[in-house]
């Protein structure tokens, strides 16, 4: 699974080349412009094409931990009470504090 450090460094790089084509497209002939703007095209499909893979492991991440939660609190249901109110105690006390 890609990490979020490299999803962010991957979009950067690509941005940054993204944008130097463009420069050289606004510098160069016509011709030249017309291959410079498919090349930025491609990059930009591709990098719809990962984010939208990213997207699709994101959400099967979540539902992953919604079901092992499910399962957990089906399991464990006086546990599952004891932390809810143990968070509730806590997040009453921090907000209570400012």
């Amino acid at each position: 699974m890609t990490t979020m450090h490299s999803v962010v460094d991957d979009f950067s790089n690509l941005l940054t080349e993204a944008e130097s084509l463009l420069k050289q497209a606004g510098t160069e002939g016509t011709e030249q412009a017309r291959v410079l703007q498919s090349a930025v095209e491609a990059k930009l499909l591709d990098a719809k094409l990962r984010l939208q893979e990213i997207e699709g492991q994101a959400v099967d991440s979540a539902k992953a931990v919604k079901t092992a939660t499910e399962t957990y609190v089906q399991q464990n249901p006086w546990q599952a009470i004891g932390i809810a109110a143990a968070v509730g105690f806590l997040a009453g006390v921090l907000v209570t504090r400012r």
